[in-house]
């Protein structure tokens, strides 16, 4: 049958669209595109889960809505329960799963609000003086405790209200301290300090506000990072739990955190593990207050020592280690229906999985292993966790109790991920520092064809106790480079986390061995196994420690690399030392204080091997970084630019440690990319 005309120009026009529809490969535009899943709570029974979504168009803005998913029917679609300005956040479901409360900034201030799943509008609970960040519920849904800000020496949140407005008025701009810490990650301490307040919930109402912590000195919980996973009721009500670190003139060089219980009126604090001098953390009770599970380091001033899993009886009052022969350090804790099973992630052989532990016998089973994962909720039969991957961001996911039948529940950037094409990865692994078993990753360039080579993105990652994963990042996005043409290197050297605690250990006062020879052998390891990989064209780069790795490169491995981009690397240990903010990290890494171990700091210190460097870098900072002021870079760059090594300097006013305004993550690989670009040669 012969086509007319009209069937042509159709057939053209179908053929256009498919070919429009094409997925390109990931950019970093496409990356700050994408939809952000957060605040996800699953139903006391099981039946209803309730997430938020922060849906970003495609001019960059974006606005976050609450969704309720059916969970007893099959292909369930989620209806929206919000609409309103601004973010809800911090999602509960009420004891009888009639409502839901949450927090957000409708009048301007961070409130909590109850919304009910039978219909009608959000009613605010909460009316103070100043803003709540986080909350949780008592297990009867008849109190609340808050963290709030205020001043330690003020007895109501008004009190603490004028003297936020007085300083925010002050006419002088001089701030005054008599002891460390004066700034922590990338804030000046104003002499406020998180505290926990109770409440009861009467008629929808937050009544009889308490300052449960009032006159304590100390972060509760602690900054920066740490929120209301560190607090939570006794099942019966009558007491509130958290880790804080105890009021002390050592807060800039101790990590000794305790789990604190002071009852809902505020008039007794006990220390429950006052005989542990390292990190406590994350107390989480069984349903039926039997058993308190928590987290416990054991070596005093190592941030990144393994996390035992304690069980503490609430009745005899006895701790016990849970699988003290497992060599995992968790980041959660979940009890299970029975009270005697947790449920737990932690970070194993790139991945981070979800176990089963019995904490009767202290076997441990593996629940899932690929990808990213965090725990959401455990009902009697299932288990329900966030999932993300190198290739896959954030969703929710459901799986059987016994590992079978995983199922993905959200696809909240279906659409966007359609029209992007990803880089194939794989781990690999070689023989590295000792002949020890060392795991990488490679990803290929999105637009791979066979029988090409192509340059090398040699990420380096920071910690340095940590590691470039199956993860999905919204910053350092390994795709990115693969999005950009690049073959992708991803080195776990030795001082990585997931590989057992002895390989996390072994780079601490060893900061430029082991891992330089792994970074070494793993890339002639990945360029022999991947013939695709070019190896003179290869750029390094690296953030933190992995910006302190570029500046060891080049003194130590000056011919290896065409390139490098250094963002936030320390520069010169000792001023180092002096200027950041938590002195434990030094000084656990390195020995002690500098005055004291002088010596190994300058044997791993990049400004004495200067009279090496010769390769081009980029060097990024942030102003606000207090972690690596950005002293280290401009000394870096000061160096280069001296002594005629090709070299451009890229600072951030607003950024701290990480860029995490869009607009300046765009610049970020803009800038980062023309540098490698230029100096690989990439066609």
């Amino acid at each position: 049958m012969k086509k007319t005309a009209l069937a042509f120009a159709l057939t053209a026009g179908m053929m256009a669209n498919v070919q429009a529809a094409e997925p390109t490969p990931f950019s970093v535009q496409q990356l700050t595109k994408i939809n952000k899943l957060h605040s996800a709570v699953v139903s006391h029974d099981g039946s209803k889960l309730v997430y938020a979504v922060k849906n970003i168009d495609a001019e960059g803005k974006g606005s976050s809505d609450l969704y309720l998913l059916d969970l007893t029917q099959k292909d369930a679609k989620p209806a929206q329960l919000t609409s309103g300005a601004g973010t809800e956040h911090d999602v509960a479901f009420a004891p009888d799963d009639s409502a839901i409360y949450f927090i957000a900034a409708r009048t301007g201030s961070s409130q909590l609000y109850k919304l009910s799943l039978r219909g009608g509008e959000a009613m605010q609970v909460s009316d103070l003086a100043l803003d709540v960040d986080g909350y949780k519920l008592s297990q009867d849904g008849q109190q609340v405790v808050m963290s709030i800000r205020t001043f330690p020496e003020c007895e109501t949140l008004a009190c603490s209200k004028e003297k936020f407005d007085a300083e925010a008025n002050r006419k002088s701009t001089g701030r005054e301290y008599s002891q460390l810490m004066v700034r922590h990650w990338d804030t000046w301490y104003d002499h406020a300090r998180n505290h926990l307040f109770v409440g009861r919930l009467s008629d929808d109402k937050l009544t009889h506000v308490t300052n449960v912590t009032a006159g304590r000195d100390t972060e509760t919980p602690p900054k920066p990072f740490s929120g209301m996973e560190e607090v939570t009721f006794t099942p019966d009500g009558k007491h509130i739990v958290y880790s804080a670190k105890a009021p002390s003139v050592d807060q800039a060089w101790s990590t000794n955190y305790d789990i604190w219980q002071v009852d809902v009126a505020g008039n007794k604090t006990e220390n429950l593990t006052a005989d542990n001098k390292a990190w406590d953390a994350h107390p989480t009770f069984s349903t039926d207050g039997r058993y308190m599970a928590y987290l416990a380091m054991s070596k005093p001033g190592f941030e990144a020592d393994r996390y035992a899993i304690m069980l503490r009886d609430t009745v005899t009052g006895q701790s016990k280690e849970v699988a003290p022969l497992w060599d995992r350090s968790p980041h959660s804790l979940t009890f299970g229906p029975d009270n005697k099973t947790l449920y737990v992630t932690a970070q194993d052989i790139g991945q981070v999985s979800i176990f089963e532990i019995n904490t009767q016998f202290g076997d441990v089973r593996t629940i899932y292993n690929e990808g990213s994962n965090s725990v959401v909720a455990v009902t009697q039969e299932k288990l329900y966790f966030n999932h993300k991957s190198l290739s896959e961001p954030s969703d929710l996911h459901v799986i059987d109790l016994d590992g079978q039948n995983p199922t993905q529940l959200t696809h909240v950037n279906k659409e966007k991920l359609s029209k992007i094409k990803f880089g194939e990865y794989q781990q690999f692994s070689f023989k590295g520092w000792n002949n020890e078993e060392v795991y990488g990753y490679w990803i290929k360039p999105s637009n791979y064809q066979a029988g090409k080579k192509y340059p090398i993105a040699f990420l380096v990652h920071g910690g340095p106790q940590g590691s470039f994963g199956n993860s999905f990042s919204s910053r350092w996005n390994a795709q990115l480079w693969a999005g950009a043409g690049y073959g992708v290197v991803m080195v776990d050297f030795h001082g990585s986390t997931g590989y057992g605690q002895a390989f996390t250990d072994s780079i601490s006062q060893d900061w430029g061995g082991k891992p330089l020879e792994d970074l070494q052998k793993g890339l002639a390891a990945v360029t022999k196994q991947q013939k695709w990989l070019d190896v003179n064209r290869t750029c390094a780069l690296g953030g933190s420690y992995g910006g302190y790795m570029m500046n060891w490169i080049q003194g130590n491995w000056p011919d290896g690399f065409n390139c490098l981009v250094n963002h936030a690397g320390l520069f010169d240990m000792r001023s180092m030392y002096y200027v950041t903010e938590e002195l434990w990290f030094p000084e656990y890494e390195f020995g002690g204080q500098y005055k004291a171990n002088k010596d190994l700091y300058e044997k791993f210190n990049p400004v004495n091997y200067v009279e090496n460097w010769k390769t081009p870098m980029l060097v990024v900072h942030g102003e606000k970084d207090f972690r690596v002021p950005y002293g280290q870079g401009l000394a870096a760059f000061s160096y280069m630019q001296r002594n005629g090594i090709p070299s451009e300097l890229l600072i951030y006013p607003d950024e701290n440690h990480w860029i995490l305004n869009p607009v300046n993550l765009e610049q970020w690989y803009a800038k980062v990319l023309g540098w490698m670009d230029r100096w690989t040669e990439k066609k």
